[in-house]
């Protein structure tokens, strides 16, 4: 049995404070980095220097915390639960700026983040320009790691700074006023991809993501550089906590959220949920199953090629988002089995229909395929079904010549000529091509229950029913 010492000691945690603005409309500020900690996984601590007024389409408004206070909030957190790292954001005056850098002093925080943030994404001042000077001099010689963007490091350094050539320059400029290694950002530069630049004193790194087409970025200052905190008090050396912090925002972003009526936020809870929602994925198909097991016969509908039942995660990007039976389902006389439990990855025509459908309807997951008929088409237009079809000869030489594309073309004009989105999709195949129809569905279960309508529709008459 632990004692209470062992108990206590086994729970122990990385800290992490974060000292800026509170941001109202929850993008940003400490509420973003809050968010950021708790999500991988360490404590997250606040000290508010500001209260903002702000929501998606900018600041209308901004309450500065007294110097006095933002001490006194350092002294009693950082006296009682102390900080592995700590990370700065809006500081708005210099007295703030100066109260911060001197409790960071007289608490030898060593890892310290300093996002020198000034401007918001609406425009809005979050540092007075008469604050600039103490935090060049007070701040930022006491970071570890400095993370300016492209328009911070021109104000730091008084450079134009539009290239990766110039952002290397300005990297080693403000390295030079003190702090351990500059992170410049580069999400400003013009392109599609977006390179950072580290210097370290000695050496230059740089990391690269794709630019992704949304204006959702409200926060991703602040989520970047709490994530880097946070992969510091864990233990990881710089190069490789900047290396996960870019993948997590680069994948908050790609999941942004379209609120309000101006930028939205950014999305750190959808890049950890993912693997709760993998979990939940299969979990469903393999509960699909058994409802379709139980549901009386249904393998009369099952086609040559056999059946799968495929279902993705929400927003998926690929095959490996997409998760289906390996093997397929097994035909036994009048029931079935399965081969193996589902796995991500384990069907691409299954995901090609799911990855198609979901760019018209996000919402729509699942799907599977059984037999065709043309009485079983009927029978799904009189459940009030919507049926969809497309036509393999319609198919053009450029798509039938991309391995794999067939699928995709199909369904997409499939759903393209259909009023609704289509519960049904079919083909009449072509030869090599079994005819198919695809039941598509929300959710493993959505789907099954359309299959057992069917199945007990068709079972009379349908060959090999009896």
């Amino acid at each position: 049995m632990l004692n209470k010492a062992n108990r206590h000691k086994e729970r122990k945690v990385k800290r992490v404070l974060t000292i800026a603005g509170s941001d109202s409309g929850g993008g940003a500020g400490i509420q973003a980095d809050l968010k950021t900690i708790t999500l991988l996984g360490c404590y997250g601590m606040s000290v508010l220097t500001a209260l903002t007024a702000q929501n998606t389409c900018g600041v209308e408004a901004i309450y500065s915390i007294s110097p006095d206070f933002v001490e006194k909030q350092l002294d009693t957190v950082l006296s009682d639960i102390g900080a592995d790292a700590a990370k700065t954001g809006m500081l708005d005056n210099p007295d703030i700026v100066k109260a911060v850098a001197k409790k960071i002093r007289k608490y030898k925080i060593l890892n310290l983040i300093v996002d020198p943030v000034m401007v918001a994404k609406s425009g809005h001042r979050l540092l007075r320009p008469e604050a600039e000077e103490s935090l060049i001099n007070e701040l930022i010689p006491l970071a570890l790691i400095v993370t300016p963007n492209l328009p911070e490091a021109e104000v730091i350094t008084g450079e134009k700074v539009e290239s990766v050539d110039q952002m290397e320059k300005a990297a080693q400029t403000i390295h030079k006023l003190g702090c351990k290694l500059v992170l410049v950002k580069g999400g400003h530069l013009s392109g599609d991809t977006l390179v950072d630049v580290l210097f370290d004193g000695s050496d230059i790194y740089h990391f690269e993501s794709k630019r992704h087409k949304t204006q959702n970025t409200h926060g991703t200052g602040c989520t970047y550089s709490a994530a880097i905190a946070t992969f510091v008090a864990q233990g990881e050396n710089v190069v490789d906590a900047i290396t996960k912090a870019k993948k997590f925002i680069d994948q908050a972003i790609l999941f942004s959220l379209s609120i309000g009526k101006g930028k939205g936020p950014t999305n750190p809870y959808r890049v950890v949920a993912r693997d709760w929602e993998r979990y939940k994925v299969i979990e469903s198909l393999k509960s699909a199953v058994t409802i379709l097991k139980n549901a009386g016969p249904v393998t009369h509908i099952f086609p040559e090629v056999q059946s799968n039942l495929a279902y993705s995660l929400p927003m998926p990007l690929n095959h490996d988002d997409v998760a289906a039976f390996p093997g397929r389902f097994v035909r036994l006389g009048k029931e079935f089995t399965v081969v193996k439990d589902p796995e991500f990855g384990a069907s691409s025509h299954m995901a090609n229909v799911i990855l198609t459908g979901t760019k018209f309807k996000p919402e729509m997951r699942s799907v599977m395929n059984i037999r065709y008929n043309e009485y079983t088409v009927r029978k799904c237009l009189e459940l009030g079904f919507t049926v969809a079809k497309f036509d393999r000869k319609d198919e053009p030489e450029s798509i039938k010549e991309k391995e794999g594309s067939t699928l995709s073309w199909g369904v997409a004009e499939a759903i393209k000529h259909s009023n609704t989105f289509p519960d049904i999709i079919y083909d009449i195949g072509e030869v090599g091509k079994e005819p198919m129809i695809r039941v598509l569905g929300t959710t493993p279960e959505n789907v099954v229950n359309k299959v057992i309508q069917i199945a007990k529709a068709t079972l009379q008459s349908l060959p090999g029913s009896s």
